[in-house]
Order: C-alpha cells, then sequence, then structure tokens
C-alpha cells in the first residue's frame, strides 16, 4: 500500500469560482511548488496516491463507492446477481471502481495509458483485462475482443461530462452491453438542467426519455466538495439497456 504524503495547497478563493474542469492545485516537491490541474490526469497518476490524497481524502469523494452499493441494492431488488455480472468500467483511471466491484469479470477501458500504468502499480488484479483505447477509433481487434467478453453492465463513474469522455465514446460502450444487461453511471447534476445543450446532456436527457434505457434508480448526491467547500452534486443512474444507441442518435448528439 503506498504510503507517500504529499504537500497540497488550493489557491486563494477567486472573485468567480472556478469550474470542475477549471479548478487546480499547487504541488510542493523538494522544494518546489508547482501548478496542477484537477483534470491534468496523467501528472496525477504518475505520482503513487496523489489522485486519492486530492479526492477521496481532501475533497471526500464518494462516487466510487455510492455507485457500486447502488448497483448492488438495484440488482437485488430485481433478484439479478451481482456476482455474475461481466462489467465493463470505461474511463477506469487507477482502478478504484474496478477494486471495488464483486463480479465475475471487470473489463477496465481507459485512454490514457498512464492511467493503466498507476492501476498496475496501484491495484494489480483489480481488473480481469485492461485496455488503453479511444472508444471514438476502436481498431477492429480490440472491438472483437470486447465483444467476446460478453458484457452485461457498463459503470462509468466521476469521468462524464467535461470532455473526459466524448459522448460518441460512452455511446459506443453503452453498445456493447447486451440487451437487459445494466448500465450504472453518475453525472454532475446541472447536465440534467434544460438549459444544458451540450452533446452529452442532450444524450443522457435522450437515455432518460426513450426506450433505450429503463431506469431504476435516479438519486441526487453530494458526489464530493469544491476547493472552496462548497458541495458539488450529481446523479446517480442505474437502468437496464433495452435497445442500442443508433448511429443516427450517436451523430446528433456528437460533441461540437
Amino acid at each position: 500500500m503506498n504510503t507517500t504524503r504529499y504537500s497540497i495547497r488550493f489557491p486563494a478563493p477567486e472573485p468567480r469560482p472556478l469550474g470542475q474542469d477549471e479548478a487546480y492545485f499547487y504541488l510542493k516537491e523538494g522544494g518546489k511548488e508547482s501548478k496542477l490541474r484537477f483534470h491534468d490526469y496523467g501528472e496525477l497518476y504518475n505520482r503513487p496516491g496523489l489522485y486519492e490524497q486530492l479526492f477521496y481524502e481532501r475533497l471526500k469523494c464518494v462516487s466510487p463507492q455510492l455507485i457500486a452499493d447502488v448497483l448492488g441494492k438495484v440488482l437485488k431488488s430485481s433478484r439479478a446477481e451481482l456476482s455474475e455480472l461481466r462489467v465493463l468500467d470505461l474511463g477506469a483511471g487507477n482502478g478504484m471502481v474496478g477494486e471495488i466491484l464483486q463480479v465475475a469479470r471487470v473489463i477496465g477501458v481507459d485512454i490514457s495509458r498512464e492511467a493503466y500504468l498507476a492501476c498496475e502499480r496501484d491495484r494489480p488484479g483489480a481488473y480481469d483485462a485492461y485496455y488503453v483505447a479511444d472508444f471514438c477509433n476502436l481498431d477492429p481487434e480490440t472491438e472483437q475482443e470486447l465483444r467476446d467478453w460478453q458484457i452485461d453492465c457498463l459503470t462509468c463513474v466521476a469521468a462524464l461530462g467535461f470532455g473526459d469522455i466524448p459522448t460518441r465514446a460512452f455511446a459506443t460502450a453503452f453498445n456493447f452491453v447486451q440487451p437487459g444487461g445494466w448500465v450504472a453511471f453518475n453525472i454532475k447534476d446541472t447536465f440534467l438542467q434544460e438549459s444544458d445543450v451540450s452533446g452529452f446532456s442532450r444524450l443522457t436527457k435522450h437515455l432518460l426519455t426513450t426506450d433505450t434505457l429503463e431506469v431504476h434508480h435516479l438519486e441526487r448526491y453530494r458526489h464530493r466538495i469544491s476547493i472552496e467547500g462548497q458541495p458539488l452534486f450529481y446523479y446517480a443512474l442505474v437502468g437496464k439497456k433495452e435497445s442500442d444507441i443508433s448511429p443516427e442518435v450517436m451523430q446528433e448528439f456528437a460533441d461540437a
């Protein structure tokens, strides 16, 4: 287990609170201080334990455990077995969700090689397989391997809506899930507001209002706190897949 402790300093409050994709902090190493954005994932993953110290200790993120717990409760109420699932964990990062899930198979995927290397370093064995892949441009061999896993559940935690995972990538992952399989993910609460017309917001609203996904659980909760100490609210969503997202819908809601 990593025991490294880092010297983390948050900036003074600014007149306009920073957006989640703008937030940054200062990291002191070897007597020198550097500025890192929260979304500089490669830099975070290259330092053992920094991601956990920043998001889960300092900013009190609860999402990996909460999404896993909600998925388990929904399956129990539906008389389905969590332990029998074959899960695709999109945006797997350094393996926090993969480590929590007690399922038959869990397959990690992330576009970042640094994330994969961090998972191998910090949580070896968390996944049955881990693919470093761009789900907007999957090569035929990787696509076939993923189909061979016969995925019947998709998880995606704290990775949607800020450009980290494009709409097309999420839709591609969704379509790997067999009809009747399960989907569990979380999104910032503002993405469900009528005023949000971003590609991912529109796709999520499409899932909620069509026969593509049968929603079993939708819950607003505190995902974590901001650097100013304010709560950041997300929705946890678990549903049963009814049908694929069509190519036409993918194109309509594609990110600009």
